[in-house]
């Protein structure tokens, strides 16, 4: 008969690891973009704030900045209008929660795995700052946020705001079962493009491209951010772009942005606007060579190249931008 009773020889090494780095609880994550406003907040909300990205901005504005690019990319043919403001509200609204809620349900299914890289193991959830059930309980309130929002949307937009739910439930298994958890990010935080699209007319043929566009670029970038964490991945067994292109991986994230950059010229020729969406998409290719460059000369600058992709979508936005005005 089998002893009930767990010894230390018998505990599993991942819990193992787990419960020594839950004793520690540090004040903020390793990763944190903002540790001083991080660890300035009261005790009691900082893990959450964390929890949320809230201290790393750049996730939300990639979330967001698509979004916001393809609302200015459905206007060119018509210009915009004054509920776009409206429209501009309640994505921001649903970009801060929804990249929120995505955060904090990743932390709760890679905790043991999150316990195993240094990057990421003085999170809210492997540092013990936050229980298992209190990050479902947050979990629940911004999913609650975003959801009034969404009640504000157009029909159609519904349906397609919907749609995503089952891409950002599976996405934190993806590293587990395919080197390409990157493009299934890349479907994911770019669906508010045709969330976008649906709320201002329909999703259209160009909009599919800019669509597509975007998730190209997503792999570029996400597997730039990745190589900082190729050896951890490599020792538990996590899979990624980063780790499956080896050391062709800053040839391959450019082949990406070449992809994005051809998916956005078609989109802007798809939209009448083939001169001033020339002129961004060169502007973007631009930015890109500069990360690929950057990075080559120091791996270590990855993060640095990460983070600056919400300019390269800037320089998008203002494109779209202009082409709606004028």
């Amino acid at each position: 008969m089998n002893d009930s009773t767990n010894t230390e020889e018998d505990q599993d090494p991942i819990e193992a690891e787990f419960s020594e780095q839950a004793e520690r609880s540090p004040r903020a994550p390793a990763d944190s973009a903002l540790p001083a406003w991080l660890t300035s907040l009261p005790d009691q909300f900082r893990p959450y704030a964390a929890l949320a990205r809230l201290d790393r901005p750049i996730g939300t504005w990639l979330v967001l900045l698509p979004t916001l690019i393809a609302l200015s990319y459905t206007r060119i043919a018509t210009g915009f209008f004054w509920i776009d403001i409206w429209w501009d509200v309640l994505f921001v609204i649903g970009a801060v929660t929804m990249r929120g809620a995505a955060c904090t349900w990743n932390d709760i299914t890679d905790r043991k795995f999150d316990a195993q890289v240094e990057r990421t193991a003085n999170r809210p959830l492997p540092a013990g700052d936050v229980s298992v059930t209190n990050a479902y309980v947050f979990l629940g309130v911004q999913v609650l946020i975003a959801f009034l929002a969404w009640l504000c949307l157009p029909f159609d937009a519904k349906i397609v705001a919907v749609l995503a739910l089952p891409l950002i439930a599976s996405y934190p298994f993806m590293k587990r079962v395919t080197w390409w958890p990157q493009a299934w990010l890349g479907f994911t935080i770019n669906w508010g493009a045709l969330v976008a699209a649906a709320t201002a007319t329909h999703v259209s043929f160009g909009t599919i491209l800019l669509y597509f566009g975007f998730v190209c670029w997503t792999i570029a970038y996400d597997t730039i951010y990745a190589i900082q964490d190729e050896e951890d991945d490599a020792l538990i067994g996590v899979m990624s772009t980063a780790r499956l292109f080896g050391e062709r991986v800053l040839t391959w994230a450019f082949c990406f942005f070449l992809g994005a950059a051809a998916f956005f010229a078609a989109a802007a020729a798809a939209a009448g606007a083939p001169r001033l969406g020339a002129l961004a998409v060169i502007g973007f290719l631009v930015h890109a060579a500069w990360q690929i460059n950057m990075v080559g000369k120091d791996k270590g600058a990855a993060l640095r190249a990460f983070k600056s992709n919400a300019f390269a979508a800037l320089i998008l936005l203002v494109g779209f931008t202009v082409a709606a005005i004028l």
